[in-house]
């Protein structure tokens, strides 16, 4: 039996009744072609699964702050995907309530404040007008990213010929190399002392990797050379300049050196008890990390500082090594659990890599 014909369909003044839209914006959204209703033999628009499911997309990409003419080219040609439909949802959801709680702790402070016979400052009055509009677009522009960067990719045939335009060494924006190699009709990348990563083309400037929800996109100059590319991840979209392929190799040849003889890095017992504490405290240094670690941290910072919470007070921190992809790893003693924590410092002295989990 054909499921499409045997599965429920609504009218349009049902879907709008039962989803909270008028019909008006159901026919705003057909315009705008988010949306083409099946039509009954009386030419009556009907709407089933499908057109529900990207209804909700629609909705989730509206609250990023996203324009109907933004969301029709980014959604054009694009099949619905309820999983990263509901994440997007979640996460904008999350970000609300985030956002409610931070300013209902600001206005018991005041309050607090007021009730102590002290007046509201300038300062406070203008952090409670930012706070009270409950916007950050930074964040959901973030959101938005990821959204995007999650999406199916499809593999296209190009010219593997290109291949040999794109390969070479390349430098992340104040962080760490970057190697593209070609090699028998395929391409690879990978971050200095890092396991190489094949990626495949979705056109002939843009590639994906199938292991991991990152995509790269390679740039050319006025004359026509390959001078640039952007490493997209974690709804962040880094960009990377090309380099000296002898200044590449010798920071990796330093970096297998550091692995090999178990150096860890300058003041870097230092670091990670700062970085232990801040976490401890739910303060992470964000301007201290790497973009793409940032937006990451930003996402787990509630679930990280609840799994503090039951670790404890902290006891003591002691150096185990470096790891094989050349990160300082770190016993970690907490009152209620052991833990093992491992980080990364990029050129530019910002945390790249943060990693910790529970050891038996």
């Amino acid at each position: 039996m054909d499921e499409r014909r045997s599965e429920i369909r609504l009218t349009a003044s049902e879907c709008a009744r039962r989803t909270g839209l008028s019909v008006r914006t159901l026919r705003i959204y057909e315009r705008h072609g988010l949306i083409s209703p099946p039509r009954t033999g009386k030419d009556w628009r009907v709407y089933g699964a499908n057109e529900l499911a990207r209804l909700n997309e629609i909705l989730a990409l509206k609250a990023l702050g996203l324009s109907l003419s933004r969301i029709a080219d980014l959604l054009d040609g694009k099949s619905t995907d309820l999983g990263r439909t509901l994440a997007i949802q979640r996460e904008a959801l999350e970000g609300v309530l985030k956002r409610a709680h931070r300013g209902l702790a600001m206005i018991g402070a005041l309050q607090d404040k007021l009730a102590g016979g002290a007046p509201l400052t300038l300062i406070d009055l203008t952090n409670l007008a930012k706070e009270s509009s409950m916007v950050e677009p930074t964040e959901d522009a973030v959101a938005w990213r990821r959204y995007e960067q999650n999406r199916p990719r499809t593999e296209v045939p190009v010219d593997h010929s290109v291949y040999e335009d794109y390969a070479g060494c390349y430098q992340l924006k104040d962080g760490p190399y970057y190697i593209v190699t070609a090699k028998d009709g395929r391409l690879f990348t990978r971050v200095v002392g890092q396991s190489d990563i094949e990626i495949f083309p979705e056109s002939e400037t843009e590639f994906f990797m199938k292991a991991l929800p990152v995509q790269v996109t390679f740039a050319r100059d006025a004359d026509g050379l390959v001078n640039s590319l952007t490493h997209h991840q974690n709804g962040v979209e880094i960009p990377a300049g090309r380099v000296d392929p002898q200044t590449a190799r010798g920071a990796e040849e330093e970096l297998l050196a550091r692995i090999h003889d178990k150096v860890p890095f300058a003041n870097s017992k230092a670091i990670i008890q700062r970085i232990v504490a801040e976490h401890v405290r739910g303060e992470p240094d964000y301007d201290g990390m790497a973009p793409a670690l940032a937006a990451l941290a930003r996402q787990q910072s509630e679930i990280v500082l609840a799994e503090l919470a039951r670790a404890g007070d902290l006891i003591d921190i002691s150096f185990k090594g470096v790891s094989q992809a050349g990160w300082d790893v770190y016993e970690v003693c907490f009152t209620n659990t052991n833990m093992e924590w491992s980080f990364f410092l990029g050129a530019d002295g910002k945390v790249e890599g943060l990693f910790f989990r529970p050891t038996p």
